[in-house]
């Protein structure tokens, strides 16, 4: 399946300088950016059809790709002066590069890319920016089996703020971790048939205009994860990821695992 990766916003609370134009995909997470990383985690899965959705600060991804060092992940041998590769992270892969404006949201980013997608009934679709270890072949799957228009997976809220109840008078009822709450929230990662075109408008949102009429019709699904899921949209959120990636505590790698889901690396 083709996977529609939405990189062209600003990021501006990722931003380090009002001169820097980095776009928050490539913010660096041990010596690869964010988009790598989700692309590993599909490609893993066997979806190497990538369609990157760019915009603000589309030069620099270009530039990674078009100058992709294979060596930084790869174990490689150096003979006469050549490099030998001893594997490949993205030898196999298919990358569609599309300018899709600076200030386009996301509905209309995946608008503007319908072309490209050859008319697939079923593709992917992701953010680029939140790193999981979600069972994507289960979410597809489930998604595949249903009479449904999109999938959403969900997830808890990750607040670490507390919701506090209010009687009349002024007086504190309770106090609960927002966490703990019955809600869900959006996960970033979706599985998607062609009909979500026809309820996006021009200028319209994927999650708030596509995903809102496909529920109230009945034919949105949600894929409940509870595992390692986290967001980057702070440099404190980026340098968490970064910090942990050193210590090689990295659940979202699920390419470094074997078959018995032990980490080999």
């Amino acid at each position: 399946m083709k996977v529609v990766l939405f990189c062209g916003g600003y990021g501006m609370r990722m931003r380090n300088g009002s001169s820097d134009d980095v776009p928050k995909p490539m913010a660096m997470v041990g010596p690869r950016p964010l988009i790598w990383h989700v692309m590993r985690y599909y490609a893993h899965f066997g979806h190497t059809e990538f369609i990157l959705c760019l915009g603000y600060g589309a030069h620099h991804i270009k530039d990674f790709f078009l100058n992709y060092e294979e060596t930084t992940s790869n174990d490689f041998v150096l003979r006469g002066g050549r490099t030998e590769l001893l594997s490949t992270d993205i030898a196999s892969w298919t990358i569609t590069f599309v300018q899709t404006g600076i200030e386009s949201p996301i509905g209309e980013r995946l608008r503007r890319v319908r072309p490209y997608l050859d008319g697939d009934e079923m593709f992917l679709a992701n953010y680029a920016d939140v790193l999981t270890d979600a069972p994507l072949p289960e979410m597809i799957d489930r998604f595949a089996r249903r009479d449904a228009g999109a999938s959403m997976m969900v997830v808890p809220p990750q607040s670490s703020f507390h919701c506090v109840e209010l009687g009349e008078d002024g007086l504190v009822g309770g106090i609960t971790p927002v966490s703990e709450l019955p809600l869900w929230e959006n996960g970033g990662y979706f599985v998607l048939r062609q009909e979500v075109f026809d309820l996006i408008p021009e200028g319209g949102d994927l999650v708030a205009d596509g995903c809102a009429r496909l529920a109230k019709q009945g034919r949105l699904v949600a894929h409940q994860h509870r595992g390692f899921w986290k967001p980057t949209d702070t440099v404190k959120e980026r340098a968490a990821l970064d910090e942990a990636y050193a210590r090689g505590d990295r659940p979202w790698a699920v390419w470094e695992r074997d078959g018995a889901g032990v980490r080999t690396a």
